[in-house]
This record gives C-alpha cells, sequence and structure tokens, in this order.
C-alpha cells in the first residue's frame, strides 16, 4: 500500500472473542482524507442508524492517518472515533503519544472494538 498506508485494518468482537483482519481498500484512502475520513466511512458503512451509543452495537475505532509514525511534526496523531453518547451523532477525539506510531508498527492502519 503506498501513500503512508500500512493497508490493514483490525476488529475486534468483544462479544465473540473473535479477531479478524481486512485490507484497507486503496480508492477508500483516495476519497476519504485520513484516520478521520476512514474511520468515518467504516462506521458510517458498518452501523445501523438508532443504534445506541452506549450499547454493544456501537463501534470505537482508533484510526491512525498516512503521517502517524513519520518524523513529520504530527506523526504521534491518531483519532478516536464512534458515535457519541452525548450528542447521539458522530464522535472523536484526536490524540498524541505513542499509541498510534505503535499500532502503525505493528502493521494496522486502525483497529475497530465492538460488542460487549
Amino acid at each position: 500500500m503506498t501513500g503512508g498506508y500500512v493497508g490493514k485494518l483490525l476488529f475486534v468482537d468483544l462479544s465473540e472473542g473473535t479477531i479478524s483482519e481486512e485490507a484497507l481498500d486503496e480508492t477508500l484512502c483516495r476519497n476519504f482524507l485520513g484516520g478521520y475520513g476512514i474511520g468515518a466511512k467504516v462506521l458510517y458503512d458498518r452501523m445501523k442508524p438508532g443504534v445506541d451509543p452506549l450499547g454493544p452495537e456501537n463501534i470505537l475505532g482508533f484510526m491512525t492517518g498516512p503521517l502517524t509514525g513519520t518524523p513529520a511534526l504530527i506523526g504521534s496523531r491518531y483519532v478516536v472515533v464512534a458515535k457519541s453518547p452525548l450528542t447521539g451523532g458522530w464522535g472523536d477525539a484526536n490524540s498524541g503519544g505513542y499509541f498510534g506510531p505503535a499500532l502503525k508498527q505493528a502493521g494496522y492502519d486502525g483497529v475497530f472494538f465492538f460488542g460487549q
């Protein structure tokens, strides 16, 4: 995969106790910018309307961007995405530190948790 992406997403089903990998589509990377855009698209595609933000159907995602893990000034950033219990709509948070680059070094652009 080119353009700063590793090319894999990790999905963790806490209800079933399973972990699966999926390839990150290059078209998705071109159409949705960075971890924020890809995270939004994954949630949009996988979550049904009316999902309880505090229920097991909500998806909690941690996404890196194409510059995560690089020497760029923002190379330690990652975004957390989910349906917000506060608004019932889109919720996101941005953070920095070792987690984003470590996730990239582990071979994943993002990890998504769902279930209970």
